[in-house]
């Protein structure tokens, strides 16, 4: 029997929802802002409000390095997550990256491999599915399709993109065809081999396998359908009490099948306050103080007293060292006599300059 492990309320209704693939964060879009809390503390790290409307997708590079926000006001984000974290609390990151050329609202998200460097594609209700440079944020493929497009997906090698389709058709989109053109219309006449048919109602989401051959989607006609992606045949076909909306394939854990595997680490309450700010001064999440030395230091010690102990200790190991070395001690102390004597001197000749600018009679 699965056992919840975790019940976490968050501010307003979540529609969407993304860990990092380091394990590290958690982000939910909640209206038209993104927060982002820490899975091992549970903080919550940052709120971003940069959309004017609901978000609907957020995904993260394969690296964590980054992620993309997708939201109903047209607009697909590209934030930097170093500078997100590194922001304070009173200030809103700017991304690093706006893609506004979308008309109509963002409908999913999808980024391939290469951290920084990868490429990402977004699907739009404006019939067009993009694909982008993460890097750099140039626009480098737009395909027009003939209905609007609600989920996106890419390969692994990322030779093809699949676009799920209102209608419940699937298209692939050949990203090496030839001749290479930024802007295409995907014309289902044309391209009758390289559409998948089989969904009754939209389909809103896609997985492609990591060896290539298999393709996941979900649609509202409460099925989800396994293909192979060379011969477009549906080979499985799995029905669910209520419109399906994610579906994706993961590699199985090392011990999924084992009867006796639990969480090696629970996951702690997530705050609902904003970490660093006042309300967020709750029991259990003050942070973990380590202290060297505990068993010699004295209490009431301030910091600077317990630095200057730690420097004086280092030092007098360092004298112990150079003990060891008299020959080596003397020339040291030799070169340190000589350069005082050096600096005496130009200080006294610094002194008597002064002194006779100052004290020369005006003419």
């Amino acid at each position: 029997q699965d056992q919840l492990q975790q019940k976490i309320i968050c501010p307003g209704p979540v529609t969407c929802l993304t860990a990092s693939p380091n394990g590290l964060y958690i982000l939910a879009g909640v209206a038209e802002s993104i927060y982002l809390w820490e899975v091992s503390n549970g903080n919550l790290l940052a709120i971003l409000n940069r959309h004017y409307q609901d978000l609907t997708c957020l995904c993260f590079t394969d690296d964590s390095s980054h992620f993309l926000s997708g939201a109903k006001d047209c607009l697909a984000l590209v934030w930097n997550l170093y500078n997100v974290l590194q922001a304070e609390p009173s200030q809103i990151p700017d991304p690093r990256h706006v893609w506004s050329r979308h008309s109509l609202p963002i409908t999913d998200l999808c980024c391939g491999f290469g951290g920084p460097l990868a490429r990402a594609a977004t699907a739009s209700l404006d019939q067009t599915a993009k694909l982008w440079e993460v890097s750099s944020g140039e626009l480098l493929l737009s395909v027009l399709f003939d209905v609007g497009i609600m989920a996106v997906t890419l390969d692994l090698s990322e030779y093809h993109m699949f676009c799920g389709g209102m209608d419940g058709s699937i298209f692939q989109v050949d990203l090496c065809a030839w001749p290479v053109q930024r802007d295409r219309t995907f014309q289902t006449e044309r391209e009758n081999g390289k559409v998948f048919k089989g969904h009754r109602n939209q389909v809103t989401c896609l997985s492609v396998s990591t060896d290539g051959s298999l393709l996941l989607s979900g649609s509202h006609d409460e099925t989800v359908r396994l293909w192979d992606i060379q011969s477009k045949q549906c080979l499985k076909t799995m029905n669910h009490k209520g419109p399906v909306t994610n579906a994706f394939i993961v590699l199985a854990p090392a011990n999924m099948l084992n009867p006796d595997g639990k969480p090696s680490v629970p996951l702690p309450k997530f705050s609902k306050h904003l970490h660093g700010t006042e309300s967020s001064d709750e029991p259990g999440t003050e942070g973990v103080t380590l202290r060297l030395g505990l068993r010699q230091q004295e209490p009431g010690q301030s910091y600077l007293e317990k630095a200057e102990r730690m420097y004086s200790q280092m030092y007098s190991t360092r004298e112990k060292n150079l003990v060891g070395d008299q020959e080596h001690l003397t020339i040291q102390v030799s070169e340190l006599e000589e350069e005082v004597s050096n600096l005496r001197k130009i200080n006294k000749d610094l002194f008597n300059f002064s002194a006779r600018i100052i004290t020369k009679p005006a003419k």
